[in-house]
């Protein structure tokens, strides 16, 4: 998958305003029912036996951005957040404002100033690492050595959620603006299982504005 750039991308959300519309480009208003609907869709697996139940300590937030996931879910489910974004004017908004309350009463651990395609986290710290909307950016083979390195960073009985626009036509589509692509279900599970994850648990949000990418979440391990 050669069309995305790292460059290109990374000179794209340079330019974007660090806040939540400037996330969600212009769809902040969506934020309470995405957050809300990833707290039923995790907790309903962390509270219901699948062999062994999650550990609500230690979650990771890939492609943080300002914080708003963590802010508005991972937080309200886990004791405690690392955030993984390589913007680092939107780790400066999430540590001095938008997570300031969050940081001073110690429930943010680490700020990881880098891309998903070079971060490489602490062995097994974590019991959940989450990615939403942000995996359209590393190519086929970046996100699958991505999940690798993932796998190393979980808990015993930890497990990887992934949240992502998907392609209903069949096909991989290129975005040139922030040089993002958008795969069909079939081609992001094909990296899930390259990695060697299996899937857990999938689901669809529902309730988004007619026009938008269909949403898929995912529970791997």
């Amino acid at each position: 998958m050669d069309q995305i750039s790292y460059e290109k991308a990374a000179n794209y959300w340079n330019k974007i305003d660090a806040s939540v519309e400037g996330m969600l480009g212009g769809f902040g208003s969506l934020t309470d029912l995405d957050c809300a609907t990833s707290i039923r869709f995790i907790t309903e697996y962390a509270t219901t036996p699948h062999g062994s139940s999650l550990s609500l300590d230690y979650a990771c937030d890939c492609g943080a951005g300002i914080g708003r996931v963590s802010k508005h879910f991972l937080l309200n489910v886990f004791k405690k957040v690392d955030l993984v974004e390589q913007n680092p004017l939107f780790l400066k908004e999430a540590e001095e404002s938008y997570l300031k309350d969050e940081v001073l009463s110690g429930r943010v651990g680490q700020f990881f100033p880098v891309g998903l395609q070079d971060f490489v986290a602490v062995d097994q710290r974590y019991d959940l690492i989450w990615s939403q909307w942000v995996l359209g950016h590393l190519t086929d083979d970046d996100l699958v050595a991505f999940f690798i390195r993932c796998k190393s960073s979980l808990k015993p009985n930890g497990i990887i959620g992934v949240k992502e626009n998907i392609c209903a036509r069949g096909v991989v589509e290129l975005d040139d603006q922030d040089s993002s692509v958008t795969r069909p279900a079939k081609v992001l599970e094909a990296c899930f299982e390259r990695a060697g994850l299996t899937i857990l648990k999938k689901s669809v949000q529902t309730g988004f504005p007619k026009g938008l990418y269909p949403v898929n979440m995912y529970i791997l391990q």
